[in-house]
């Protein structure tokens, strides 16, 4: 499959760990500002300033939350793109079994139907299904995939 969901989800938990980080520095940032023993209009400045940068830190932390918010919404959509894949597939084998079964029966009965004047083909839907090229495990392609009964 398309995506490793264990790395994206350990880049969720980093970006919002990020954020927090981001987010406590501008706190820490302020903080140290108020606390300076140091008065006039050029502390004022300094403290506003900082504040400022603050407020700018911020949104980057805002938007570190939101990076991880819409990569979660991927890797729900990889995950669930990942389990239809494994289904299709899951189905598309029993299918092809039960139509290769089928087949078998039809052709192993075939010469004492002849004799018996009985003509029998095996189902071209079964055929269809023992001739279909298959996508690779895990890809993509299966979700496009088009099979009688898939």
């Amino acid at each position: 499959m398309y995506g490793d969901t264990e790395v994206i989800r350990r880049r969720v938990d980093q970006l919002r760990e990020q954020g927090v980080d981001v987010r406590a520095l501008a706190d820490r940032l302020v903080a140290q500002a108020e606390a300076v023993g140091w008065s006039g209009r050029a502390a004022a400045s300094m403290r506003e300033r900082v504040r400022e940068r603050a407020a700018h830190l911020r949104e980057a932390a805002g938007r570190h939350d939101a990076a991880a918010e819409a990569l979660q919404r991927h890797l729900a959509e990889a995950e669930r793109a990942r389990d239809t894949i494994a289904e299709r597939e899951r189905r598309a084998g029993s299918l092809r079994a039960e139509a290769g079964a089928r087949v078998a029966a039809v052709l192993a009965h075939a010469a004492a139907d002849r004799e018996a004047g009985i003509v029998r083909e095996p189902d071209p839907a079964d055929q269809q299904l023992l001739d279909a090229e298959l996508p690779p495990p895990g890809h993509r392609d299966w979700l496009d995939v088009e099979l009688p009964g898939l």
